[in-house]
């Protein structure tokens, strides 16, 4: 890969992460509310559903440039292509590696944020002292093996099923698909992984919420999910899933649309 198309990777994915983690910040909070042990109500309800933006806005960036750097560095030496059934393996592989290397980034962000979420009346620095204190370090990546717990089966769902949407529909075009384009498939396949992932968002989303020294705080997330499935059942493993399916269909159109237009114009 060209370093021009390492930079352009970098700065699209950085550009697409901003624009989709700000404009749907407010569904992330109903989501992250339903899901926290508490309660919708007790976690701050429809109050303050701006809180722990900050966190998101310095994250966003860096977090979305590392994951696409790393996804198309790895595509470039992998087999991959139309006419390669080797195609969806790579992109399975390129994504799971993306999102380990994310996820080093999106995790302090990613505790901080939902802390800062089911907590309106604390800012989101006290709530990164707070956690610093208590903690050290090592709080800020609570939930960190959950999270690419998550993210990996997410990848491993959605990017083959959106570069072979895209590959069916040049295909059935006659010619490569616009960015708008790009961005329905990339709703289509987003909404779909995040219905089937959404058991492995709630623990990781129960981890990271549950108090220093708490079962849940070791970060064992077939504990979480049993401790869920036995309190709540199956809606407990679903819970928020449908502003989940929502605010990551919409994300993928977004996400992945801006992705594609701003490497367009960069390369």
């Amino acid at each position: 890969m060209e370093p021009r198309e390492s930079w352009a990777a970098l700065a699209a994915g950085g550009v697409a992460g901003v624009c989709v983690d700000l404009i749907l910040f407010p569904l992330d909070t109903v989501k992250t509310r339903l899901q926290s042990p508490q309660g919708f109500r007790k976690a701050g309800g429809f109050r303050g559903i701006y809180a722990g933006v900050p966190s998101t806005a310095i994250g966003s960036f860096p977090n979305a440039a590392a994951f696409f750097i790393t996804y198309e560095n790895v595509k470039s030496v992998l087999p991959h292509g139309s006419s390669s059934y080797l195609s969806p393996a790579t992109h399975m592989v390129a994504a799971s590696l993306g999102e380990v290397v994310a996820c080093l980034i999106r995790v302090p962000s990613e505790v901080v944020k939902q802390r800062a979420q089911v907590s309106p009346s604390s800012s989101t620095l006290r709530i990164l002292s707070q956690t610093l204190y208590h903690e050290g370090v090592q709080g800020l990546y609570r939930g960190y093996k959950s999270t690419v717990l998550r993210e990996i089966p997410f990848s491993l769902v959605q990017f083959p099923l959106w570069e072979s949407l895209k590959d069916l529909w040049s295909w059935k075009q006659g010619h490569v698909v616009d960015s708008w384009q790009s961005a329905v498939c990339g709703a289509f396949a987003g909404g779909f992984a995040a219905v089937v992932t959404t058991p492995l968002d709630v623990a990781k989303t129960r981890i990271m919420l549950a108090k220093a020294g708490s079962r849940n705080a070791t970060g064992n997330v077939l504990t979480a999910l049993g401790g869920i499935w036995r309190t709540q059942g199956l809606s407990g493993l679903f819970a928020g899933v449908v502003p989940r399916m929502a605010a990551i269909s919409l994300g993928g159109f977004i996400f992945l649309g801006t992705y594609e237009k701003t490497r367009q114009l960069l390369l």
